[in-house]
């Protein structure tokens, strides 16, 4: 997304300090199913006039310590595949051309349901709000922390 909205400087947080000494070349990626990833996000941040990585211990960041521990459950065997439902515009999008024949997929879905962030994209993006003015008041208040870009709603860091 970075790539797309042509942004030229990064700064990138991460939990786990072996990630990113790996990313730094300061540590050796040594498990093999590691070394696709560790490729792809080499060649992404070649894209980047500059690049900050710098670790953020996990008892400091909550937040990505839940994101990491999410993302260890959801850790499948090659031979297995998992479709994880998502609410209506919420997709994960993978840069397909970028990855390797030796990395794992996940698959993501959407589900074609209402939610609470429907009201919010089509603020965002149409500047409509709901007619309940109680509500209206609300996504007004809310929408300054989310971004609507490419079709999916993204929510803003503090940081």
């Amino acid at each position: 997304m970075a790539i797309n909205m042509k942004i030229t400087t990064l700064e990138l947080y991460g939990d786990s300090k072996l990630i990113i000494n790996q990313l730094l070349t300061e540590y050796e990626v040594r498990k093999d199913d590691l070394i696709p990833y560790f490729r792809l996000a080499t060649q992404l941040l070649q894209k980047f006039e500059a690049v900050t990585l710098e670790h953020v211990p996990r008892k400091e960041n909550q937040m990505a310590d839940a994101l990491a521990n999410l993302a260890s459950s959801m850790a499948l065997g090659e031979d297995k595949v998992a479709n994880v439902p998502v609410c209506q515009r919420w997709e994960i999008s993978l840069i397909t051309e970028m990855l390797l024949d030796d990395t794992n997929i996940i698959s993501v879905l959407p589900v074609y349901t209402e939610d609470w962030r429907q009201p919010l994209i089509d603020y965002l993006e149409y500047g409509k709000l709901p007619d309940d003015p109680r509500h209206r008041s609300e996504i007004h208040q809310r929408a300054p922390c989310f971004l609507y870009y490419k079709g999916t709603l993204y929510q803003r860091s503090s940081e």
